[in-house]
């Protein structure tokens, strides 16, 4: 089996959603959760077209740090009480270190409030 097919299942599994973009901001990819939590599938669009000049800003900002050192890769951006949660913009990078693109990450804060290893579907 091919390993992107790995990534993307990690990725597509995830419940929280993931904006993957490239270094010119094009979306590449979106897993199911953040086509629904955004109501639109944006991929192959530019990330700072849905975005304020201000955003926009701050985005490039942050992926200029990213580019000056391999060490400099998670950067917190915004806090959201009403869904409890906390989003970060993520360094991807090749093999050698080079910086390639970016991701949006959610991180809710909710306690889990299922019971452990409950398997059911």
């Amino acid at each position: 089996m091919n390993l992107n097919s790995f990534f993307k299942s990690v990725i597509d599994a995830d419940g929280a959603p993931v904006v993957i973009c490239n270094l010119e901001h094009t979306v590449v990819y979106m897993n199911p959760a953040s086509v629904s939590h955004y109501h639109a599938d944006i991929t192959g669009k530019n990330i700072k077209s849905c975005h304020n000049a201000a955003s926009g800003e701050k985005i490039d900002r942050v992926v200029a740090w990213f580019k000056e050192s391999i060490e400099n890769n998670l950067v917190y951006t915004y806090r959201n009480d009403k869904e409890n949660k906390d989003v970060y913009m993520v360094a991807l990078r090749d093999d050698g270190g080079s910086l390639i693109g970016y991701y949006e990450k959610h991180e809710y804060r909710n306690k889990e409030t299922a019971e452990l290893y409950k398997m059911e579907k």
